[in-house]
């Protein structure tokens, strides 16, 4: 079975839906054998470097006050505990294309680096409040991986697979993805948002029984 998990680092509710998955990946255990690909989607494409505060942001963005802001994130804080991820201070908003870009290089090595990649860019964020744009944060994000430091940071000043992304996120805009998380399944099935791992488990095997 493969699945694409099409997200942005930037994105709460990914790290959220990530979690869930894997835990019912574990559930389903060999009973489906799963490829994981991690696609790009920039929430916030065109944030430049100095990045903007969060609150101030999303609270534009979508319209949000002060009080809906603060019951979002209690939401989002206690689903990610569900799933075993402690959400920290977010104060800012930044940019992630180079996020993607070294995602993206993490994915040609194969194995389970693009996932442990994904995992520390994540915590980085999400949990520790740093800037996933910052050259420091994806290079120790990279050796968190087990990958090789000094080529990530080639891939970083080289602006290398920046072609390769634009057009893998506009494959999947094109193919309607407005929103992430979402879990495409062998190319012909969506799982939109960060759903429970009970959900993603039921979806797994229903699809698993309905193609074989």
């Amino acid at each position: 079975m493969k699945i694409d998990f099409v997200s942005d680092i930037a994105c709460p509710w990914c790290a959220v839906g990530l979690n869930a998955l894997e835990i019912a990946l574990e559930r389903v255990g060999s009973e489906i054998i799963v490829e994981l690909h991690f696609q790009p989607f920039e929430l916030n494409p065109t944030m430049d470097a100095a990045g903007a505060d969060a609150a101030e942001y999303l609270q534009a963005k979508y319209g949000m006050s002060d009080a809906q802001l603060a019951q979002n994130r209690r939401v989002i804080t206690e689903r990610g505990a569900a799933v075993g991820f402690t959400f920290g201070d977010r104060l800012r908003v930044w940019n992630t294309f180079d996020a993607h870009r070294l995602l993206h290089w993490a994915g040609l090595h194969g194995g389970t680096h693009q996932r442990q990649l994904k995992h520390a860019l994540l915590q980085a964020y999400h949990g520790d409040g740093r800037n996933p744009a910052a050259r420091d944060v994806l290079l120790d994000a990279a050796a968190t991986a087990g990958l090789d430091v000094a080529a990530a940071g080639e891939v970083l000043a080289s602006g290398a697979f920046t072609d390769e992304v634009r057009a893998t996120e506009k494959h999947w805009q094109q193919a309607g993805i407005q929103s992430v998380p979402a879990v495409v399944i062998n190319d012909r099935h969506l799982i939109s948002g960060g759903q429970p791992p009970e959900v993603f488990e039921q979806a797994l095997r229903q699809i698993a029984a309905e193609e074989n």
